[in-house]
């Protein structure tokens, strides 16, 4: 008698990276990977690309955090932050109002809730080892695992203190295979690194939705409610710190004479990890299946209000990439 079987697929497993603000391009990946129906199985991601894969994770869908890309207000943004002179050098940004924040798009949900299983990578502030979070909270994961050093306080987790995951593993290529991926898609946006231009202009809106309408009175307008009100919560320890500076602006009378391209102490932070996580990838990409390198040179780290530029070239790279792969490949 003869008997059939069914081959099983493989499982895919996506590796999104860090990169900062260069980060937003995989939003523009996962975008091509739905519409060319690339099935995810397995997610695990460093930095911003824990932000990204935990909001895909959640859901199984892009659109929303692309329209609130695009959408928020940067400046407005960047006002919500937490500056704590008392804590300044344990990191500039205590985090709280940053958590807040993330938790109006990734909401309180625990790992196993999750409809594409998630695993967070982060790194122990004190022996510098690899802790890969996929159990509890997945607000306070990724919270860790974008704690630049310097910048965000780090996150206290069990007897560890966890800061950015991209210090250690920046594309985590090996963790999404110990997770049973059969076969690994990576996105690394971290290129040579070079000296780059800022740009400061906001490109206008237009609406991605299938529909070719943006629903009102969705996420976006809560998210930015959430952002006026968090402003609104801190705006006296905004004054505080600016007042501060100020302070130490004309007391320190040499401030005036600097060259206005002097990076700030943020930019300089984020462009020596960048740097260090620049060596780091080469050697660890290598062993994915398929290699999506989205062209993101001319954003520096800290332009995230370039958000839509940034998912425009992770979304053409992506669908130049998969135009290549004519068969199926998951098969």
């Amino acid at each position: 008698m003869l008997k059939f079987f069914t081959r099983k697929r493989k499982k895919v497993g996506l590796a999104l990276g860090s990169g900062a603000a260069k980060g937003l391009a995989h939003i523009g990946v996962l975008k091509a990977l739905a519409e060319n129906r690339v099935p995810i199985d397995l997610i695990a991601g460093s930095s911003i690309g824990a932000v990204v894969g935990a909001c895909y994770a959640k859901t199984g869908e892009i659109y929303y955090l692309e329209e609130l890309i695009k959408e928020v207000d940067w400046r407005r943004l960047a006002k919500m932050l937490d500056p704590n002179i008392a804590l300044f050098f344990k990191g500039v940004i205590y985090g709280k109002k940053v958590k807040e924040f993330l938790r109006t798009i990734i909401g309180d949900v625990d790992f196993k809730d999750l409809k594409i299983p998630l695993s967070v990578v982060t790194t122990d502030a004190e022996t510098g080892e690899e802790v890969v979070i996929k159990e509890g909270s997945v607000l306070e994961a990724v919270r860790a695992s974008i704690s630049v050093p310097a910048v965000f306080t780090p996150v206290k987790h069990g007897n560890r203190f966890l800061m950015d995951g991209g210090i250690i593993d920046p594309v985590p290529v090996d963790i999404v295979r110990k997770m049973g991926a059969d076969y690994i898609i990576a996105c690394n946006v971290i290129q040579v690194p070079k000296k780059e231009k800022k740009h400061y202009h906001l490109k206008p809106h237009h609406c991605t939705h299938p529909s070719g309408e943006c629903p009102e009175g969705s996420l976006l307008k809560a998210w930015s409610e959430k952002i006026d009100d968090l402003i609104y919560e801190n705006k006296d320890k905004i004054n505080r710190m600016r007042k501060f500076f100020r302070m130490v602006r004309k007391k320190y009378s040499g401030a005036d004479d600097l060259d206005p391209a002097v990076p700030t102490m943020f930019e300089a932070i984020i462009r020596t990890i960048y740097i260090m996580e620049y060596e780091i990838v080469q050697s660890k990409i290598k062993t994915a299946d398929m290699i999506i390198y989205p062209d993101t040179k001319g954003i520096s780290q800290v332009e995230f209000n370039r958000g839509e530029e940034a998912i425009a070239i992770g979304y053409k790279k992506t669908m130049e990439v998969l135009s290549k792969n004519h068969t199926a490949f998951w098969r």
